[in-house]
Order: C-alpha cells, then sequence, then structure tokens
C-alpha cells in the first residue's frame, strides 16, 4: 500500500512538474522580439543564399553552452521612439519604446489575442487602437515605423492621409508573405518611398522583387534578408535534458503513444497550402512500404498539429475521411492549434515541413525543431531551402503531388535508420547554433536598423 502510494505520489509530482515547464514556456516558440529575437540578417545580394558572410564567423564563438557576454549592438535602440503597425495581432517585445498598433481586430473576445496583449504590456509596449489622432500623432513623433506584414500598407492611406508623406521616410515595411494576393496596388503603392524593406529569406525577397515588377509596375526599396532565429527561451528548453524528457512524456501520453514509437509531426495551422493532406497520403504510402517489404521498424504515428475546425471545416473534415478510409486512425494524432509548439517538439522523432507552392517564406518551426535536434523533411521551395541542408540536417523533397512518394521513402529511410536520424539530428543544431540564435539577429538587424535610421533622418532634414 505505501508502495502504491509512492507510486502515486511520484506520478503527481512529474504531472505538476510537467503543468509548470508547460506554463514557463507557453508562449516561448510563438514570439517574434522585435529587438530581441533572434534573427541571422544580410543585405540581399551581398552574401550567398545561406547567409554566409561576417554573422557566419561571429557565430562561430556561440557554439556550447558557455558564452562571453557582448555587449548589445542594440543599445543605440533604447531612445528611440518605434511604432509597430499589424494588420493583426501577434506577439512583439522591446529594445526601445515601442508602441504596437493593431490594424483588424475580432470584435469578439479571444483569448489568444488577450494572452499576447497582456504580454506585450508586461514588457512595456503600449497597445492601442490603429485608427484616430493618437496613431497619427504616434506615427509622426516615432523615430521609426514599422510595417509588420504586407497588408499593413493598408494602414498608411486609411489612417495617416495627408500625412503619409510625412511618415514614408521611416518605415522599415516587414514582409512575411509570398501569396499571390499580396501584390495588390492598395496593399504596396507606397512601398517604392519607403526608407527599407526587411524579408525573412532570400527566395522571398527575389519572388518579392520580380512580381512587384511584373505585375505592378514598381520597384522595391533597399531591401535586408533577415533570417529568424531561435528565441533564448525556447533554447533553453531544448538544450534541458530534464525538460525535454518531462514534456516528452507529458506529451505522448496525452496522445496515448508509447515511449518507443515513432512520431513524425507537422506542425502548422492546418490548411491546404500547408500540405498536411499530402503528408499524410506519404505517410500512409509510407506504411504500405514497409510492410510490403517487411521492415522492422517502431511503431510509426503522424501527429499534426494546428487543428482548427471552425477555421477549416471543409479540409479538415477531407483529412481525417482520408484517415477513416485508410484505416488508421489509430495512428494519426490532430491537435488543435497552439502557441506552445515546444512541448511538441521534445516529443516527436522527425518534422515534417511541407508547404506548398512556393512553400513558406522562412519557417521558423523549422529552426525551432532543429534546435530540439530533430531532422526535418521539407519541400525543395522556399526559405527551406535556406535552412535545412539536403542529406546533411534532413532531406528536402518536391513540393505537389510529385512530392508525395519522395517523402514517403525518406519517412521510411528515417524510420530504418536510427542513427541517422540522430546524425541529422546533431548536424541540425549546430548549424541553428552556427546561424540561427538571437545574437546572430543583434549584430546583423544593428546595421539594418542604423542605415534605416540614418536614411530616415537624411530625409527629413532634405
Amino acid at each position: 500500500m505505501a508502495k502504491q502510494s509512492s507510486s502515486w505520489i511520484m506520478a503527481m509530482q512529474k504531472k505538476r512538474w510537467a503543468l509548470m515547464v508547460l506554463a514557463l514556456f507557453s508562449l516561448s516558440t510563438a514570439m517574434v522580439f522585435f529587438m530581441r529575437t533572434a534573427f541571422d540578417s544580410c543585405s540581399a545580394g551581398a552574401e550567398n543564399g545561406f547567409g554566409e558572410g561576417k554573422e557566419r564567423e561571429a557565430g562561430a564563438n556561440s557554439v556550447g553552452r558557455v558564452q562571453i557576454e557582448e555587449p548589445n549592438p542594440l543599445e543605440f535602440m533604447k531612445s528611440k521612439l518605434v511604432l509597430l503597425v499589424s494588420h493583426e495581432l501577434s506577439l512583439s517585445g522591446v529594445g526601445s519604446e515601442v508602441v504596437w498598433i493593431t490594424n483588424q481586430k475580432p470584435v469578439e473576445s479571444d483569448e489568444v489575442i488577450h494572452s499576447l496583449e497582456r504580454k506585450m504590456l508586461d514588457r512595456g509596449v503600449q497597445v492601442f487602437s490603429a485608427k484616430g489622432q493618437k496613431a497619427i500623432d504616434t506615427a509622426l513623433k516615432a523615430d521609426l515605423v514599422v510595417l509588420n506584414t504586407a497588408v499593413a500598407g493598408k494602414w498608411l492611406d486609411g489612417v495617416l492621409k495627408e500625412n503619409v508623406p510625412r511618415v514614408l521616410p521611416k518605415v522599415l515595411w516587414w514582409i512575411h508573405e509570398m501569396r499571390g494576393h499580396y501584390f495588390n496596388g492598395e496593399y504596396v503603392k507606397h512601398l517604392p518611398f519607403v526608407a527599407g524593406a526587411m524579408i525573412d529569406s532570400h527566395a522571398t525577397a527575389e519572388y518579392w522583387k520580380n512580381r512587384t515588377h511584373e505585375r505592378l509596375g514598381i520597384a522595391m526599396p533597399k531591401t535586408y534578408v533577415v533570417h529568424l532565429g531561435n528565441s533564448k527561451d525556447l533554447m533553453e528548453v531544448a538544450e534541458d535534458s530534464i525538460s525535454r524528457r518531462v514534456l516528452r512524456e507529458h506529451v505522448r501520453e496525452s496522445l496515448g503513444v508509447r515511449s518507443e514509437d515513432l512520431l513524425f509531426a507537422i506542425i502548422n495551422s492546418v490548411s491546404r497550402g500547408k500540405g498536411q493532406d499530402l503528408f499524410l497520403r506519404a505517410f500512409h504510402e509510407s506504411l504500405q512500404v514497409i510492410q510490403a517489404k517487411k521492415l522492422q521498424v517502431p511503431s510509426m504515428h503522424a501527429v499534426v498539429v494546428g487543428s482548427d475546425m471552425n477555421a477549416q471545416t471543409k479540409f479538415e473534415t477531407e483529412l481525417r475521411k482520408f484517415v477513416s478510409e485508410q484505416k488508421i486512425k489509430d495512428r494519426v494524432h490532430f491537435v488543435n492549434k497552439t502557441l506552445t509548439v515546444a512541448p511538441y517538439l521534445a516529443a516527436i522523432d522527425v518534422l515534417v515541413q511541407n508547404s506548398q507552392a512556393r512553400g513558406e517564406c522562412f519557417g521558423r518551426i523549422t529552426i525551432e525543431a532543429m534546435g530540439f535536434q530533430l531532422p526535418v523533411l521539407g519541400t525543395a521551395a522556399g526559405g527551406t531551402m535556406e535552412i535545412v541542408v539536403n542529406g546533411t540536417t534532413g532531406f528536402l523533397h518536391p513540393a505537389g503531388k510529385e512530392g508525395v512518394m519522395p517523402l514517403a521513402h525518406n519517412i521510411v529511410k528515417l524510420a530504418t535508420h536510427v542513427e541517422r536520424r540522430m546524425t541529422m539530428g546533431k548536424q541540425g543544431y549546430e548549424r541553428v547554433k552556427e546561424r540561427f540564435l538571437e545574437h546572430h539577429m543583434a549584430h546583423r538587424i544593428a546595421l539594418v536598423l542604423k542605415e534605416v535610421l540614418r536614411r530616415a533622418k537624411s530625409s527629413g532634414n532634405s
């Protein structure tokens, strides 16, 4: 009886520890810190597609857990007033006085938005309406105005009106999108006249350069490619073996899978463009190959994190119907969309990045997975090709239906070779440590901000 009681207490303590870890890091992987998040930035065209150059040299000294504290190269921003404008709310942090306004905000209460607003307020970020005199006054006073996403361009004419020409010289346009409908004159007609554009990958920067010229007949301003990077919070979890183990056990228990089972996960908002349907087809094909060849592998499972039946009812219905028809319901797990991705990265064995068409602009989840020493199976498109080294940190496959069987074979490769999975995961981790951390961002983004501020000041004086 005493033994049972002791086991029960230990189990409860483990669950409490898991919940504490979950609470502590619940937002860490969703944050996009403007001044503090990790970025690997390089001027477009000045270096090659993988961001080789000075930031690689700086990153080489960062490998390992012990680092020498360096002066913050963004110290000069503390005296600046920065206005960030987004078409929807996402999280921003501070390294200066920051004001955030949201152009499109749901009328109904939203728990995620409320949590993010509280997080920003706690970090000293002011949050107020995108419309009204306060927004105009702040834009006119600000040292820097950051338009965060392409659609935020509508705010300029909609709110600033006749003040637009006064603000444009100090606008840094931060673009994350690759979809064709963003190339609309209503959104980006002022793009050629801003101080600079910041884009997450070389592939996206090239796409915007060609598309704006061909479709709209306008030129891009001075453009900087800014690779995203992992926050310190995320890396602390990834490098803490105890936290990883607790989270892994907790999530696997909630999914009903065993510790020895193999989990292949796709972590994106469920939509056709993210390729969950093709991933599930490839997963099913991989099971067929394993059965036909009588390969000895652990029980395999597919995890789809990002489910939202309200937003994608038709598509999700198709996914679940396919799973049911192929009789793999016991091997496929749907998880609701969440800001808390670290526990799932700790729980899985392989990340699948299956974004379709032009791929991801960058793919933050990819470097987050690599930080957790996970191999990545990604589409050979967009920013993923600037992150994943094919055959070294993972495998790339074509986008579209023609990529289903190559992805299936890559799943089988990793399922049957545990050493390959481990080696690729470790090499992915080293790649993250070399170029996708916060201190990489600090040095490179400082150069971008200094140049944009200098250009804005020069324009103001003239």
